[in-house]
Order: structure tokens, then C-alpha cells, then sequence
């Protein structure tokens, strides 16, 4: 079987209205890819930064897939959130890109979103700090139903990611080599 090993960090997140964030993230992967070893989702630690401008939680990602096709390959989605002064978590965003197809470390950025509601619901979100969520967890790296909401554009989260790529070649599949980085004096 031909393997996948991703290792790295959710390095932090920038461009959010304030900060004190923390975000969920898991990876998933489609049929035909069965995960190894490792943590297919978890949480970051909430940061009350010093610079209210970025957000920084290092959280470590290392998993390793097996699989037999190249379809459905693993994703990393995000769901942030606000932590206010009284401890209550308010959604800033969700958000998903798909783990570099390339082997070779990749900085990767994750623009997210959110959902935006009616009147009501943005007088909900400004006095009590109810923001509209989604029901179904999918739609955020689903396409086919995404089209039809009403959304707003939110800040990015930042990944720094390892790819190991394995035996795909006796798959028939070729990867580009890893770019490697020209170091001058």
C-alpha cells in the first residue's frame, strides 16, 4: 500500500477581529485511506497574544495514512472561535485546505468564514454573542451545498506541514521531487 505521512504545526492565525482564539481542527480523509497513527483531530490551546494582531498556537500535527487510490485525498479543516471575558466560546470561522499533494515541507494558508444571518440573528451575535452555525459540519469542505449560503470573510490560519510520500510510485503515481530552497552568502 502506498503511505502518506504529514507532520507539522497549526503555527496561529491572523486577520481576526480580536483575538483570545482557539481552533478545532481535524483531518479527513474519503474512502480507500485508513489512518495509521496519529491524532485525527484535537483543539489548540485559547492565546491571549501580546500583539493583538496574531495568534499563535504551535499545535503539533503527525499522522500517517495508508492507501490503495489517490481520490479523496486527506484534507485539515478548522473551526475557530473567540473566547470572550466570561469564558464563552463564539464562532469566527471555519475553514479547510487539502494537505499538499507534493513531498517537501509547505506553508500553507487557510482563509476562513463564517456564516451570516439575519437581522435577528446579528443582533443575537452583537448583545449575547450567538453566532449563526452550521448544522452540518460537511458543508465546509463540500462544495455542492456551500454555493447557497450567505457568508463573510474571516481571517486565515497558518500551517507549516511535512509531506512523506511512500510506495505510490508501484501505483503508478510520480510526484514532482521537493523543491529545495536556494541558500546564498
Amino acid at each position: 500500500m502506498a503511505e502518506l505521512f504529514v507532520n507539522g504545526s497549526i503555527v496561529g492565525a491572523s486577520g481576526f477581529p480580536s483575538s483570545e482564539l482557539c481552533c478545532k481542527w481535524s483531518i479527513l480523509a474519503g474512502e480507500g485511506w485508513t489512518l495509521v497513527e496519529g491524532d485525527s483531530h484535537g483543539q489548540t490551546h485559547v492565546d491571549i497574544p501580546h500583539d493583538p494582531k496574531y495568534t499563535v498556537w504551535n499545535h503539533p500535527i503527525d499522522v500517517h495514512f495508508t492507501t490503495n487510490t489517490m481520490q479523496n485525498w486527506p484534507k485539515v479543516q478548522f473551526q475557530v472561535f473567540h473566547q470572550d471575558m466570561f469564558g464563552r466560546n463564539e464562532l469566527y470561522g471555519y475553514g479547510f485546505v487539502h494537505v499538499p499533494m507534493s513531498p517537501g515541507s509547505h506553508r500553507v494558508d487557510c482563509v476562513t468564514w463564517r456564516p451570516v444571518g439575519s437581522f435577528m440573528d446579528s443582533m443575537w451575535s452583537f448583545f449575547l454573542g450567538a453566532t449563526p452555525h452550521l448544522r452540518n459540519l460537511d458543508i465546509i469542505h463540500t462544495p455542492t451545498d456551500r454555493f447557497r449560503l450567505s457568508t463573510e470573510t474571516m481571517g486565515k490560519v497558518y500551517l507549516d506541514l511535512n509531506v512523506i510520500v511512500r510506495n505510490f510510485d508501484k501505483h503508478g503515481v510520480a510526484f514532482l521531487p521537493p523543491k529545495v530552497a536556494k541558500v546564498t552568502s
